[in-house]
């Protein structure tokens, strides 16, 4: 179990600070009447990232074991694609950077964000959480470690909550933080929000690309 853990934290980590969510959390927190919306949103994000790694667990129950025992070759070969595809993916984004120097733009979809209802919200960070490829990419490599480490089902339930509430940090904390104190909290808010338009691309680039390179050794060593 603790093997696994210590696998999954980065994995859970590199969820957490996906910009895209976390500029979505603050952008709803600064609109008119976030509360409501900003839950749905958490929510989603929690249903999203639970759901998903707890339907990729499954995964390696389908596909064939070594002959010693171990870990699947499949579930190795699955490891090493994901990390190929996240070094990939983060190359293109590092590619396709804005210039030095370039105001940088919100993307449209952000626009209807301060006047979301709760209910598309949710929808939104079950998107944002599992279904944008990098997430799920992760959700799918966190699925097979947790699969593969042979847990009970109250152990891999643990296990998934405890990935679940690191990867879904960055959105309970500030969600939180605005119901306890809502005008401490803007100032700081719209600070952030400036810093990560103008930082995000390096941020994810670097995030994606080290998290690929630790993928590609995890699948490595299975072999």
């Amino acid at each position: 179990m603790s093997t696994a853990i210590g696998e999954l934290l980065p994995l859970a980590v590199a969820i957490a600070i996906s910009v895209s969510t976390i500029i979505t959390t603050v952008l709803m927190l600064l609109s008119p009447k976030a509360k409501s919306r900003t839950v749905g949103l958490l929510v989603g994000c929690v249903v999203g990232v639970a759901g998903a790694v707890a339907l990729f667990a499954l995964l390696p129950g389908l596909l064939p074991t070594q002959d010693s025992g171990g870990s699947s070759l499949a579930g190795a070969v699955i490891k090493m694609v994901i990390g190929v595809l996240l070094v990939v993916l983060a190359l293109r984004q590092w590619r396709g950077r804005p210039a030095e120097g370039d105001h940088v733009e919100l993307p449209r979809w952000m626009a209807g964000l301060d006047s979301m209802m709760p209910g598309k919200a949710l929808v939104l960070g079950l998107l944002l959480s599992a279904v944008v490829p990098k997430n799920l990419l992760i959700a799918l490599a966190a699925g097979v470690i947790v699969g593969e480490a042979g847990l009970s089902v109250g152990q891999a339930s643990v296990v998934i909550v405890g990935f679940t509430a690191i990867a879904t940090s960055t959105v309970a904390v500030p969600v939180i933080a605005n119901f306890v104190a809502p005008s401490q909290t803007r100032g700081p808010f719209e600070t952030l929000r400036e810093w990560l338009l103008q930082n995000n691309v390096t941020i994810m680039v670097l995030v994606v690309f080290v998290i690929g390179v630790v993928m590609i050794g995890n699948g490595v060593a299975s072999l």
